[in-house]
């Protein structure tokens, strides 16, 4: 797979999985909405460790900068 995300890109979507996580394992969201952010944070977490985003990949978005030759 080509890397798609730069390092910014990839170090927010971290904090953001972390803060769902936290708010998922405090009881301040729960139910069904709490199961999809949940999902919604371990895609975060794959797709930055990867370093590549497959939705990013449909639209033609990269934010990895490019090495000039």
């Amino acid at each position: 797979m080509k890397k798609n995300m730069g390092s910014a890109d990839r170090v927010i979507r971290l904090l953001v999985a972390a803060a769902i996580a936290a708010l998922y394992f405090t009881n301040a969201i729960g139910g069904a909405i709490g199961l999809v952010l949940i999902i919604v944070a371990a895609v975060f977490v794959v797709t930055s460790l990867v370093g590549s985003c497959p939705l990013y990949s449909m639209l033609g978005i990269n934010t990895c900068k490019t090495k000039k030759a």
